[in-house]
């Protein structure tokens, strides 16, 4: 068996969106490829006094429709393919919204738990340093993805701005709101996954009274996925987090639980068992909402999947191989493109008010949120009648054509 491979697994979705579109190679062939890779050394003084010298990426998948814009993760396992794929799933998730911006995607090979608050501070102050020549409110946009946040956020903000010489708020988004950040922008990905499920739901007129819910993942996506769905009265019987999880039949207390996400070790409650991130994938649920890793569902577990409808809250959770046979079994999947793209809406909205000084009440970038969110599904939803695909194909080929048009708009320089 062949080791998965996130880019080579981004390809092969991507050819069959540009066969069935009907594309040639040529209008297609640059978007195979990202623009810029960046891999950089990124030294840091311990506080031992030691020098420890990490490894950092930025990849810049296309700026075709835009400045490039995509989150960065720490974490120990990420590497360039990983990156790469991650890139052009921005890209695509871009496009598939239709808002104006490009792909990219930048990490380090880091575990932070491992650091001091000093050390990580250090780390994000260098490596921005490191891959300061190819950001900027005009060209790249950083933001969070898996363990970083609005403090990283921010000391990614003033590092760039000291090189400046003057404050730059729009060169990341998902910043504490005291330097520039949107209101509901910590909600966004996760309140976006809820929307897009709903409409979901609609759709497939699936009765929403008694539907059973399981959330892979307790971060800033599945988290507060987890509660929105609770608090919308659905009935959430199942989540895990990096340390393990739970299931109740009759639903779990959401906020009891929340609040010892970082240490379920410590929790308990009545009726509930103790499951690992393996086993809620395939428990007994309608919907699945993966918000963890990319290949969490994989040829090896995607026929044991019990759930109905699957809403991708996390990048790439399901491979080519578990997609057949996803489908095979009539299990609509809405893709990660199309079902987590209420961050990069929402970092969208940040961005328009730091380059018109302007701040949105929270009512308003939700309201707007909701209005991108459900009015993307549709498209994608007429794509799904009218071709007769997946909503996984039907999504690549709008992001596929937008991009397309918009390379060939722009031509090939010289």
């Amino acid at each position: 068996m062949c080791a998965y491979n996130p880019y080579e697994n981004m390809l092969e979705v991507l050819e069959a969106a540009a066969r069935k579109l009907g594309l040639q190679q040529n209008d297609y062939e640059a978007i195979k490829y990202p623009e810029r890779e960046l891999k950089v050394a990124v030294p840091v003084k311990m506080d031992d006094g030691k020098i420890k010298v990490f490894e950092g990426y930025r990849v810049q998948h296309s700026s075709s429709r835009g400045p490039c814009k995509g989150g960065i993760r720490y974490h120990p396992d990420v590497d360039m393919d990983e990156v790469k794929a991650l890139a052009a799933w921005m890209s695509l998730k871009c496009a598939v919204v239709d808002i104006p911006y490009g792909g990219a995607k930048g990490a380090v090979k880091v575990d932070p738990a491992e650091l001091s608050k000093d050390e990580l501070e250090r780390l994000t102050r260098r490596f921005t340093a490191m891959i300061l020549p190819i950001i900027g409110p005009e060209r790249d946009i950083p933001a969070p993805d898996v363990n970083t946040g609005p403090e990283i956020m921010g000391w990614i903000m003033d590092t760039y701005s000291i090189f400046k010489g003057y404050s730059v708020h729009g060169v990341v988004t998902g910043k504490p709101l005291e330097i520039g950040g949107s209101l509901g922008r910590t909600e966004a990905t996760g309140r976006g996954v809820c929307i897009v499920t709903d409409e979901a739901v609609k759709y497939l007129q699936i009765d929403a009274s008694n539907l059973r819910i399981a959330v892979q993942g307790l971060g800033n996506v599945g988290g507060i996925a987890a509660r929105l769905f609770h608090e919308a009265g659905y009935k959430v019987v199942a989540v895990s987090g990096s340390t393990g999880g739970f299931y109740k039949e009759s639903g779990l207390d959401v906020p009891a639980l929340l609040q010892k996400a970082k240490h379920l070790d410590d929790y308990s409650e009545t009726g509930a068992k103790k499951i690992g991130n393996a086993e809620l994938l395939t428990c007994a649920c309608d919907i699945l909402v993966p918000c963890a890793l990319q290949n969490q569902i994989t040829a090896g577990n995607a026929a044991a999947v019990k759930a109905k409808l699957i809403v991708e809250g996390a990048n790439g959770p399901t491979s080519v191989e578990a997609d057949a046979i996803l489908d095979k079994n009539g299990v609509t999947v809405i893709p990660d493109i199309l079902a987590n793209a209420g961050g990069v809406i929402v970092s969208y909205f940040e961005w328009v008010q730091n380059i018109q000084n302007l701040i949105w009440d929270e009512d308003q970038v939700n309201e707007t949120l909701r209005n991108v969110m459900v009015r993307s599904f549709n498209q994608i939803l007429r794509i799904v009648k009218e071709q007769k695909v997946s909503f996984r194909l039907a999504a690549n080929m709008q992001a596929l054509y937008r991009l397309s048009k918009a390379k060939k708009s722009r031509g090939i320089f010289p």
